[in-house]
Order: structure tokens, then sequence, then C-alpha cells
């Protein structure tokens, strides 16, 4: 086995080395042992089928590696925490003395958010996951309680409408388009011939 260095291709060298000749030493390699793994590619359709199988077997369902969205019993969790979520936000509230009147004229604030659609589909997922996450109510919580401010009536409206559009199953949306969501494709879907 001989330790001298591989030789490179011309175009490393400058153009005084180029033209001097090299001769190449024959080196043996070291064999690396490794497991070979098989990956076999999927169709989308057979992604399809993959999820529709693991739904239909009742597992607990997973994420389609095409659409990003969870599927099967994950998915049917996600819904019914959210439906929780509404349910304990709309008591929160009312036991906060809001107005149900207040509640009505502020519930559909969040989706001023889908104004961002009109500057494209990115900006549009940006605007809209930054007011239909969590982290929102949460941190408008957390400056109510350091600030000594009565925000919580605001946290429960916030609450309330992202459990209801998660219930009804608008997630999260995907920079390309509005219809692809972390909980799945919204809107109307082709229908079969």
């Amino acid at each position: 086995m001989s330790l001298a260095p591989a030789p490179t291709s011309a175009s490393h060298h400058s153009a005084a080395t180029a033209t001097t000749p090299t001769t190449a030493t024959p080196t043996t390699a070291t064999p690396i042992t490794a497991t070979p793994t098989t990956a076999t590619p999927t169709t989308a359709t057979q992604d399809t089928e993959i999820a529709d199988a693991s739904t239909n077997a009742g597992s607990a369902g997973s994420t389609s590696r095409d659409t990003g969205a969870v599927t099967g019993a994950v998915r049917a969790l996600l819904r019914l925490e959210a439906l929780a979520a509404f349910v304990t936000a709309l008591l929160a509230y009312h036991h906060l003395g809001g107005t149900w009147s207040t509640f009505a004229g502020l519930f559909l604030l969040p989706d001023l958010a889908f104004l961002g659609y009109l500057a494209g589909p990115r900006v549009g997922a940006v605007a809209y996951d930054t007011t239909h996450t969590w982290l929102g109510p949460a941190a408008l919580a957390l400056f109510g309680a350091l600030s000594g401010l009565d925000v919580l009536w605001l946290v429960a409206i916030w609450s309330a409408h992202l459990g209801f559009d998660r219930a009804l199953g608008y997630g999260l949306k995907y920079p390309t388009s509005f219809g692809r969501t972390h909980l799945g494709a919204i809107g109307r879907r082709p229908h079969p011939e």
C-alpha cells in the first residue's frame, strides 16, 4: 500500500505545474464495511395510499411526506384538543365577566392577517401563522401578568379563535399556498370523475 497522495486534476494546479507531467502511483483503498440501506422512492399516490392505509388500519397516523400534514388519529386528536381549547376559552371568557358583544366583535380580529396574502403566499403564510399560533395568546398573558394590565379577556378571545379554527381543520399555513396547512389541505378538493 502506498501512502503517496492521490493525483489531483490539472484544473487545481497553476499553469506552470499543469505542464509538468505527473505519474499516478496506484494505491489500494482500505475497504469500508457498512450496512447497505435501500431507499425506494415513492410517488404521491403511494404516499396517499400509505396515509390512507395507516388511517384505515386504526394506527396513530403519521405525517405525509408529500404535504407535511398530520394524518389519521393524530390529526383527529389535534382537532379534538383544539375543540377543548375553544370550549375552555369560552368558559374562561364567561368567568372573566366579558360581554358577548365584545367577544363577537373581536373574535375574527386575528383573521385580518389574511390581508398578507395580497402580497403573496409566502408573506400571507407568515402573517397568518404569526397571529394563529398559541405563542401569541401566551405572550399576551405573560405581558399582562408582568405589567399588571387586565388582558386575560383578550387572551380568552384569541385562544377561542385559535381553538375554533384548528377544530375546523384550519392549521398553520405553508408558504406554498393558502390551502396547505399542518392539519391537511383545506378548500375544495377535486371530485373523482
